[in-house]
């Protein structure tokens, strides 16, 4: 089959040991970002499996459309991105495991990364001795803080595991669910939002973003932060009320913020005030961009063309697409 990996940044997929599982396969891999339709359409004109980086690429219907060959698209996680009932019309599988058995330790390393570099200060002192100057300021012990965990699944719970080993309290903030869970591995809930943001130290988001939980931290929920607090986002900008964020920290409550996601990616604007505020930390989006989590998360996605080069597609999140296309793919070697 002819197979197709967008958005490649780095030439990483192909030094994954998971990359072998396509032998056989014709498979052409881009490095850089489009976005353009007719780009894009040109690129993929004969692309039967379409291989995504998560959400990187947007794979509309006026895309879809443009490419009558392609018969899978195959990706992990989430897929606001994929116009899903566009590629039911048009007889395309999606597969995406969605963090079967496993959580994205990565992410989870980096939310409290982004904490601790925060609190301690760790970018604004580099940069002070970068600048020929000692220690810049004053910063904040981790220990006896209360971390709030908003949104309690495989990262969040992963999070809480990380603040209790470095003897944070923590609070939890989700589903009535999620709240069991948590009261079940030990940890405290909190009796609702709004006293939740009230009492934490530092409030780490870990939510997947669906109609239900776009906006679901509103502006008045910042405001009961406390002067000297953190928000830490490694998870979906879109969580956040638009424009919220960035007014409370203008504000000063929260005092300060770690975020890894943005409203529109990739950034690439100096001038947006989370990137020129001196109380904000910022990464690219990388709460998922490790070799160890590339091979976990590839080897998924791998599997999912095995299975529907074998015609048992697995995985599929439109079923629907099955009852009137057949999913005997081409020869692969083909």
């Amino acid at each position: 089959m002819k197979i197709t990996i967008l958005d490649d940044y780095f030439d990483s997929l192909r030094a994954l040991p998971c990359f072998a599982r396509l032998a056989g396969h014709e498979v052409t891999i881009w490095n850089d970002h489009v976005q353009d339709v007719d780009a894009l359409a040109e690129r993929l004109a004969d692309t039967e499996v379409l291989v995504l980086f998560r959400e990187r690429t947007q794979v509309r219907a006026a895309l879809l459309e443009r490419l009558p060959r392609l018969r899978l698209i195959s990706q992990r996680s989430v897929y606001p991105h994929i116009d899903i009932d566009a590629c039911t019309r048009l007889g395309i599988i999606v597969s995406s495991d969605q963090h079967a058995g496993t959580p994205s330790y990565a992410a989870a390393e980096l939310s409290f990364a982004l904490m601790l570099a925060a609190m301690r200060q760790i970018p604004q002192q580099m940069q002070s001795l970068r600048d020929g100057r000692w220690q810049s300021g004053v910063g904040h012990s981790a220990r006896g803080k209360t971390l709030g965990i908003f949104g309690y699944g495989r990262i969040g719970r992963a999070v809480a595991a990380y603040g209790k080993a470095f003897d944070m309290n923590i609070l939890v903030w989700s589903s009535e669910a999620s709240r069991e869970r948590a009261i079940a591995d030990g940890f405290a809930t909190a009796p609702d939002q709004a006293r939740f943001f009230e009492a934490c130290d530092v409030v780490s988001l870990h939510l997947r973003l669906y109609p239900s939980t776009r906006g679901v931290v509103r502006a008045a929920d910042l405001a009961r932060m406390k002067p000297g607090s953190l928000l830490v986002n490694t998870s979906r900008a879109g969580l956040i009320e638009p424009g919220a964020l960035v007014a409370a920290l203008q504000a000063g409550r929260p005092g300060m913020a770690a975020v890894d996601v943005f409203d529109t990616e990739p950034l690439t604007d100096p001038a947006d005030p989370l990137l020129t505020m001196p109380n904000v930390i910022c990464t690219p989006h990388i709460g998922y961009v490790t070799h160890d989590e590339y091979e976990l998360q590839f080897t998924d996605i791998f599997d999912q063309i095995v299975a529907y080069a074998a015609g048992a597609p697995i995985n599929v999140v439109n079923p629907a697409v099955l009852a009137h296309r057949s999913v005997t793919p081409t020869h692969p070697g083909a």
